[in-house]
This record gives structure tokens, C-alpha cells and sequence, in this order.
């Protein structure tokens, strides 16, 4: 759908008797998929094995035709990371990590103590220096000499060693503007939860295991967003306000589903009524099944997929397979996942004084929606730019009474629409006669540009407009001054 504007001058009042001409827009969103803070297409990078998925990638290759992509999921167990007692192999994340960051892209992590396909998840350094454990065979429970180990989970000296290396990824990670979220991995097979497989830990067990676990990860992880598997509580554990989600949620820690579409319709997943208390405040993560056996099972569908986004209230989804084979069979789906996933900022209408005077306030009108399934978290405001013909900035204006994060989302085409009228004085009027209007602004015709950022008129959010400036500015119309 390509993206219009239609303008057309009314008259209308404004300060008292005045009589203006107005400019009236009414822009229409795009369909372009949109990449923006805290939402957005997760690549599983790695996915626990180092091989998966992007492994086939050149490092050249940042997947630039997957629409909507804007993070990179580094998923791998401990032991990779920390061969040995404090060296480090940062470079695994790094190295990937910095491919998409030159490209305005971030990273989430999660690093796991148990695998289903590696004994030493854990490093084994960490138990030869005493920390108690189980061994088990995968899909057969406990078995004395068996392949697999999985950590006690409060062992004290698992605890302590853990919690040095977590301090260092801290050091390196937490408050780091290139990281989305960070995962509380380091409980359960994969990071996921599930001791069924080896120590087989009862529902008392699990809840204190995983609230020290999360007391860990709070205590050194200060600033950026936590995560946590939905299956801590049960893969299949019905229920809204469990006891370790309540913890979670508590903590500040949100939700992620790992996975859905295991399983065909009608367990596609379990957990969507446990969203409803994350979503409001914070980002939901959905992971689906690996999508090869997803497909394997007669498990997967688009429309389901679009569905658990509904359902969550998702703001990112992952990538979870071989990214070319998965988006050239899902194209469709990756389209309508991309006008819903997370937020989406519309502007429905826009008007302002055909001409203004320099030092005299005017009215900018906008009416404004989220078509999104999530609320814009980071915030944002209203921002109106005039340009020159030659691009350059002669005025920005910022509207601090509406916090975009306050924008209420509601079902397809049917989002509530916020009305805002904004008061802006272009080169406000100075008492010193020798510099009668702050900024200087020389009388002309100049191009109008809205956007959504910061307070100091910094674009940070892309809007589906098209005239986009390449700074998240999108031009309107023109003003003359």
C-alpha cells in the first residue's frame, strides 16, 4: 500500500477572532514493517549450539531483507564463555554483535547451565571445584555415570562461582545501549525451566531455586531489561498469577514463551493468560518451536503465529531456524506479524496555520494512534521541525504534555485515537533589542516535519510515513513564516 497525503485549506478561528488559513493533512500508514526500540524480530544467532542459526551467514551478511529485524538472540551455555575461572570469551558475542550494531541493530543474550546435547554446560572447572550435581541420560531421567549433568541449582559453590562470572557480564552488558534484554538463563535444560529431564525438582523446589536465581540476576543486572521462561513455572502449568511469576513480575522481570507451536492446535501454547499481567508495563518475548519441526509436526501456522502476538501482546518474536528458508516460506505472515508486533505509531491528522508570525504563539493539531499490540515502553513526544530548502533545521519544537508510552492499544483497526493540540512559538520574542527573536529565524516559506523522540526533539521512533528525511523526520506540508 503506497503512502499519501492529502491536504486541503479550511478556515477556522484561532486566538480569539482571528481568522487563519489552515492546512489539514490526513497521512496514511504504509505497511512498512518498522524498527524501533524494544520490539521488533529476534534472530536466534546462536541457539544454544554454537551452529544454529547463523552460522551459514557470511559476516558480511547482517539479513538486511528480513523486514522488521532488530535484535540478535546469543543463546550458549556458560562453558563457552568461561572455558576457564575468570578468562573470558567475550568474542563470541562480540563478534557477532557488532555486525548488526553498526547497522542500528541490538543484542539480547541468554547464557544456560544445562544442555540436553553437552555434559558441561556448566564448565567443568565449576565442579571439580565441588559444586554438587546430578548426572542424568536425556528423556530417561537420573542415571549414575549418565551423559548429562545439571547443576544443584543453591548449591553454594555453584552459587558463588556463577555469580562471579554473572558480575563480569554485568560489568560488560548490564546498562549496555546495544542490549534489548537479557535473559535469567541459568536455571533449568536450555535456560528454560524444565528439570524433568534430570534433578526433577518438585513446585517448592523450583520456586525457590528460581527466586534465588532471580535475586542473583536483579542484584547485578540494574539497568537493562530482564527476562524469564514462562516454563520456570511449567511448560504447561495453566494460570494467570503463579507464585514464580508473581516473583518475577515483582522484580521488574518479564515474560518470554519458550516455545510455542511445539505442539499442534489446540496446545499451541499455554501461557498467554500469564501475559496479561506483564504486558502493561513491560515487553513480552515469544520464541516459536524450531521451525523446521515445527513444520514437522503439523505444528506451525502464519495465522497462528499472528495470533500469539494478539494473544501476548507480544513486542518481539523470534527467528527461531535458518532465517532465508523460514521468511521465503512465511513472507505473508511476516508482513501481518510486522503491523501489529509491538507498537506502531500513527498519525491520523495533522494541521496547522497556513502562516504564522515570528514571536507569536500558533496551534499545531494532531490525532494520534498506537495500531501496535504493545505500548510504547520508552516514551516519546511530538516533535514539529521546519526546514529550509536546502535541509537545514531553523526550527524544532517539542510538545512535553503527551508521553506517547501513554497511547492505549486495542484490537486490529480499532486503536483509540489521542487528539493533541500543541502551542509552538517559532523565534520566541527577547526584551534585548539586540537579538529581538531567540532563535533567529529569517521570514520565508519552509518545509513541516513531524516525528516522535525525546524531549529535546531527538527522532527516535520510525512512524510508518513515507517523505522521511533519514532521521526518523517525515515531511507534511509547509509553513510560511
Amino acid at each position: 500500500m503506497k503512502s499519501t497525503f492529502a491536504a486541503l485549506v479550511v478556515f477556522g478561528l484561532a486566538f480569539g477572532a482571528t481568522a487563519e488559513n489552515r492546512v489539514i493533512v490526513h497521512p496514511q500508514d504504509n505497511g512498512q514493517a518498522l524498527v524501533n526500540p524494544g520490539m521488533g524480530w529476534t534472530l536466534h544467532f546462536y541457539s544454544n549450539e554454537i551452529r544454529n542459526y547463523g552460522s551459514k551467514l557470511e559476516p558480511s551478511d547482517t539479513l538486511d531483507d528480513w523486514p522488521g529485524l532488530s535484535t540478535i538472540y546469543l543463546r550458549v551455555p556458560w562453558a563457552f564463555l568461561e572455558p576457564r575461572e575468570g578468562k573470558f570469551n567475550w568474542a563470541l558475542f562480540d563478534t557477532p554483535a557488532q555486525r548488526w550494531i553498526a547497522k542500528g541493530k541490538k543484542i539480547a543474550i541468554r547464557v544456560s547451565c544445562c544442555e540436553s546435547w553437552m555434559r558441561n554446560a556448566t564448565p567443568k572447572w565449576v565442579q571439580d571445584a565441588g559444586a554438587k550435581g546430578i548426572e542424568f541420560e536425556y528423556g530417561k531421567g537420573p542415571k549414575p555415570g549418565g551423559p548429562l549433568w545439571e547443576p544443584d541449582y543453591l548449591d553454594p559453590v555453584f552459587l558463588q562461582k556463577l555469580e562471579h562470572f554473572l558480575a563480569a557480564m554485568a560489568a560488560r552488558y548490564d546498562g549496555n545501549p546495544n542490549v534489548a534484554f537479557i535473559d535469567i538463563g541459568s536455571f533449568g535444560m536450555w535456560g528454560e525451566g524444565h528439570t524433568g529431564f534430570g534433578s526433577r525438582l518438585n513446585a517448592d523446589q523450583t520456586l525457590a531455586a528460581v527466586k534465588r536465581h532471580i535475586d542473583l540476576h536483579v542484584k547485578l543486572f540494574k539497568h537493562t531489561q530482564l527476562v524469564i521462561s514462562d516454563d520456570v513455572a511449567g511448560h504447561n502449568t495453566p494460570g494467570r498469577q503463579l507464585p514464580v511469576m508473581v516473583y518475577a513480575i515483582s522484580n521488574n522481570v518479564t515474560l518470554r514463551d519458550d516455545s510455542i507451536m511445539v505442539q499442534p492446535p489446540p496446545n499451541s501454547w499455554y501461557h498467554a493468560e500469564m501475559a496479561q499481567d506483564f504486558w502493561p508495563t513491560m515487553p513480552v518475548v515469544i520464541e516459536h518451536e524450531h521451525y523446521g519441526s515445527s513444520k514437522a509436526r503439523n505444528a506451525w501456522s502464519g495465522d497462528l503465529l499472528l495470533k500469539s502476538v494478539e494473544d501476548y501482546h507480544a513486542s518481539y518474536m523470534s527467528i527461531h531456524w535458518w532465517p532465508r528458508e523460514e521468511l521465503a516460506e512465511n513472507r505473508d505472515a511476516v508482513a501481518r506479524v510486522n503491523r501489529r508486533l509491538g507498537y506502531r505509531i500513527q498519525l491520523r491528522e495533522a494541521s496547522w496555520p497556513a502562516a504564522i508570525t515570528a514571536g507569536v504563539p500558533f496551534t499545531v493539531e494532531t490525532s494520534w494512534a498506537n495500531s501496535g499490540v504493545a505500548p510504547c515502553y520508552g516514551g516519546g513526544f511530538f516533535a514539529l521541525t521546519l526546514k529550509d530548502e536546502k535541509g537545514g533545521i531553523v526550527s524544532v519544537n517539542t510538545d512535553e504534555t503527551l508521553d506517547f508510552r501513554n497511547l492505549e492499544v486495542g484490537p486490529p483497526d480499532q486503536a483509540p485515537v489521542k487528539k493533541l493540540t500543541s502551542t509552538i512559538t517559532v523565534a520566541m520574542r527577547h526584551t534585548d533589542p539586540r537579538g529581538t527573536f531567540a532563535p533567529p529565524s529569517k521570514p520565508g516559506t519552509y518545509d513541516v516535519f513531524i516525528s516522535v523522540g525525546l524531549r529535546d526533539g531527538t527522532p527516535q521512533i520510525a512512524l510508518p510515513l513515507t517523505n522521511e528525511d533519514g532521521q526518523h523526520r517525515h515531511k507534511l506540508g509547509q509553513i510560511r513564516l
